[in-house]
């Protein structure tokens, strides 16, 4: 049994059969995390003492970062003590992860290859999550990850769905799925959700799907968090063609910097051409001074990281739910 110290002098007990994340949810101890696969970046976590190795390759993490001293929780085992320089989520209060059932509500295209689709709770089935979170769909015992794509004051819960050729899932939501089918749901998951910060710039980069859970936490702002209104919010939401542009930001309490980016098929576009996080540096905005929220592909997720970091993004200052795509 090893012991494992985290930088606000919490620590956790850790036997060498488990994961360093998953002896941390054990133990009540929260820490970041997204895919719990190695391939995206969300769980990483720099090690200041002590040794541990890995059960599966840590694809998310770049070879800079390997040599910086960095690791991914989700697929480390401590081989002695540790001392980690990450951040005890424990005080924003995740709720219990617990699997209950719900009823499709509604199915509306908003693009050829994305559905929104609402599910219902049951009256006695109270689901408490963060915004920004997200649930695995649960049938016939194969599971698939969705952003919850409205905020926690929603009664309902509203998913953006992307098509995928293979897609056992989405094929099914596509060109099977009724009103009124069961499908259970676990969660809530993830640890992307809005965090306390001094800075004065709130930057979400978001592209295709990806734009589900940052709808959700800006409606949460808008809703419900004053001590934000007067901070500069930037959303850049970027698609390949004008249809994966599917959502626009549109808010009562809140004035958000909304930047659609299209990458391919610009013909008559009058908007930003590239990347969204390419686009982001040309905007001049003060990153030492900014958080930022980033969604989408695994891709998008590694670069903007690198990219902004070196351009005076603080490390801690990047959160990110990477969208990695299984059938």
């Amino acid at each position: 049994m090893f012991q494992i110290n985290l930088k606000n002098n919490k620590y956790f007990s850790c036997d060498f059969s488990d994961t360093i994340l998953s002896a941390a949810h054990k133990e009540n101890v929260q820490l970041n995390y997204s895919c719990q696969t190695g391939r995206c970046e969300s769980c990483k976590a720099k090690v200041i003492q002590g040794t541990s190795i890995s059960i599966n390759e840590e694809i998310g993490l770049s070879e800079e970062n390997k040599k910086k001293g960095y690791i991914l929780t989700c697929v480390r085992k401590p081989t002695s003590d540790l001392i980690l320089d990450i951040e005890d989520l424990t005080n924003y209060k995740l709720e219990t992860i617990r699997t209950f059932p719900s009823k499709i509500n509604k199915i509306n295209n908003v693009s050829d290859d994305v559905i929104e689709l609402e599910l219902r709770i049951p009256p006695q089935s109270s689901f408490k999550y963060l915004s920004g979170q997200y649930v695995n769909f649960i049938k016939d015992d194969y599971k698939r990850s969705y952003s919850i794509a409205n905020c926690s004051e929603s009664s309902n819960l509203v998913f953006f769905v992307k098509r995928y050729a293979g897609g056992r899932f989405s094929n099914y939501l596509f060109t099977e799925a009724k009103i009124n089918d069961l499908i259970r749901i676990e969660g809530p998951l993830g640890t992307f959700f809005l965090r306390e910060t001094n800075k004065k710039n709130i930057i979400f980069l978001a592209t295709g799907t990806g734009i589900a859970p940052v709808k959700a936490i800006l409606e949460e702002i808008d809703n419900n968090n004053t001590d934000l209104l007067n901070k500069n919010i930037y959303l850049f939401f970027g698609g390949r063609f004008p249809a994966d542009l599917f959502w626009k930001a549109e808010f009562t309490n809140i004035k958000v910097n909304f930047i659609p980016v299209l990458s391919q098929n610009t013909n008559n576009w009058k908007g930003e051409i590239g990347y969204v996080q390419d686009i982001l540096l040309t905007k001049l905005i003060d990153l030492s001074d900014s958080v930022v929220y980033a969604c989408g592909s695994e891709y998008m997720i590694k670069d903007s990281n690198k990219l902004l970091i070196q351009n005076g993004l603080s490390e801690d200052s990047f959160y990110s739910d990477a969208f990695v795509t299984t059938q």
